[in-house]
């Protein structure tokens, strides 16, 4: 991996390689607000997919940060303390890009939780003090709710699995490969394209089945970049959340039985995922997560979205780049013009 991590200590397995400073590099601030048990996981599914879409020929430098107010266990909060830093250190700094994530939500209207305030905070930041800011699934809800006053709606079920999207219209950041791409989705609540196309959000990409999942805005000085998808995942992304839901099922900390995610498994493995749902509904015990028989699906999920996914953020650091090279000229002209 030739990603760069600024900072003093390097999160295992993400080894930086020796090569341009961070001042020559794409810098870009992830605020990474994922939950304790996906925290690593979200660093290293973007850690990824930022170093494929580089191609070798961008240099990307990444700075860790999280907003405070997110809940965290001691697992948690040591893992910010060694590699994250302080967010006011963001609130101060500029960046070629931003990537705030979202987290598991507690409360029905997002303005009740208690990283609120911060969070707009980060997002006034953005639009002032980056080229472009990515906001993902529950970041993209909150970003519209905050800027637009845009609702989101609750879904009869949870949207979840992989879905194929249209491109709508000609934008660069959709530009390259085919007509449609897949992306995976995780989420139990949308924003829709009415209400996005009034206040106006630029839709890129929208499915009949899933709703809209890219579109961006122009924030002030900031291109804003909304999934509510995650193209990022990993390939056993939907796996690990689907045997986690199946998890709080069997201990009954939810009522029902997660249904599968679609467009992900195969048919084998999903007779025998079918298979294992009658027997733990039938006899709902923690016990029966022994035999859920992951090892025998993993193996057969794909990653169908990878190649999609890294088109589009190819897109982005090439937006980012040509960002970058203008602030260098447009600081040279403002000087001469004060002489």
């Amino acid at each position: 991996m030739s990603i760069l991590i600024e900072g003093g200590r390097v999160p295992k397995l993400l080894s930086s390689k020796n090569g341009s400073p961070p001042a020559e590099r794409v810098r870009i601030a992830l605020i990474n607000n994922m939950p304790d048990s996906a925290v690593e996981d979200t660093e290293v599914q973007f850690f990824e997919l930022l170093d494929s879409a580089a191609g070798g020929d961008i240099p990307v430098s990444f700075k860790l940060y999280s907003l405070p107010e997110i809940p965290r266990g001691d697992v948690g909060r040591e893992r910010l303390n060694n590699f994250y830093f302080d967010i006011s250190d963001l609130l101060n700094s500029r960046f070629d890009g931003a990537i705030i994530t979202g987290t598991e939500p507690i409360q029905p209207d997002l303005r009740d939780e208690p990283y609120w305030p911060i969070l707009t905070d980060v997002l006034d930041w953005a639009e002032q003090n980056t080229a472009s800011t990515v906001l993902s699934c529950l970041a993209a809800h909150a970003g519209v709710l905050y800027s637009d006053g845009i609702p989101r709606h609750r879904l009869p079920d949870k949207q979840f699995g992989v879905f194929e999207y249209k491109k709508i219209g000609a934008h660069a950041l959709t530009a390259g490969g085919g007509e449609t791409m897949q992306i995976p989705h995780s989420r139990w609540n949308e924003v829709r394209a009415d209400a996005l196309a009034s206040c106006g959000y630029e839709i890129l990409t929208q499915s009949a089945e899933a709703g809209v999942d890219l579109f961006v805005k122009k924030k002030k000085g900031s291109l804003f970049v909304h999934f509510q998808g995650h193209p990022e995942y990993g390939t056993r992304t939907l796996l690990k959340e689907y045997r986690r839901d199946i998890k709080r099922f069997l201990k009954r900390e939810r009522e029902t039985y997660p249904t599968m995610p679609q467009g992900y498994f195969g048919e084998a493995a999903a007779k025998l995922l079918s298979d294992f749902r009658e027997d733990a509904v039938a006899n709902p015990q923690e016990g029966a997560l022994a035999r859920f028989p992951e090892a025998a699906v993993a193996d057969a999920v794909e990653g169908a979205w990878h190649a999609s996914a890294a088109s589009v953020y190819r897109n982005w650091l090439q937006y980012l780049v040509s960002r970058k090279a203008c602030t260098p000229a447009l600081s040279a002209m403002t000087a001469d013009s004060a002489k």
